[in-house]
C-alpha cells in the first residue's frame, strides 16, 4: 500500500491526495503531527533522499522563524530533535510506495512518471 506523509490542511498534499484518487491509486494518508514518525524512519528517508537538506523545507516559515543556532544541525541526533520539535519542517506530502521508495512533493509530472500513468 502506498503511504503519504503530511498535514491534512497542507494544500499541496490536498493535490497529491486528489491526483491518487483520480488515478485510482490506493494510498493511505498519514497526518504525522497526529502520528508521528520514528526517528528510524526519518534517518532512512533522509538517507534514501540524500540527506536532511533534502527532507527538511528550509523556504518554510517554520525553519525562518528558528534560531539562528538551530538552523545548522551537526549530527542526526540534532536533525531528529528539531523535526521532532518542529514537524512542519517536514517537506510535503513523502510519498512511500509498495517498493519503499521515498519521494517528496507533489507535482503531476513526478508522479505520473512514479506510477506510470
Amino acid at each position: 500500500m502506498t503511504l503519504l506523509y503530511g498535514l491534512p490542511t497542507c494544500d499541496t498534499c490536498k493535490k497529491a491526495r486528489n491526483w491518487l484518487s483520480r488515478f485510482d491509486v490506493p494510498f493511505d494518508f498519514v497526518d504525522y503531527r497526529a502520528t508521528p514518525v520514528s526517528a528510524a524512519t526519518l534517518q532512512e528517508w533522509a538517507g534514501q533522499l540524500g540527506g536532511w537538506e533534502k527532507l527538511v523545507n528550509k523556504a518554510s516559515t517554520t525553519w525562518r522563524n528558528l534560531l539562528p543556532q538551530r538552523k545548522a544541525p551537526a549530527s542526526d541526533a540534532e536533525w531528529l530533535l528539531l523535526i521532532k520539535e518542529h514537524p512542519a519542517l517536514v517537506r510535503r506530502p513523502v510519498l512511500v510506495t509498495d517498493d519503499g521508495k521515498v519521494s517528496v512533493g507533489f507535482s503531476d509530472n513526478a508522479f505520473k512518471r512514479r506510477f506510470g500513468r
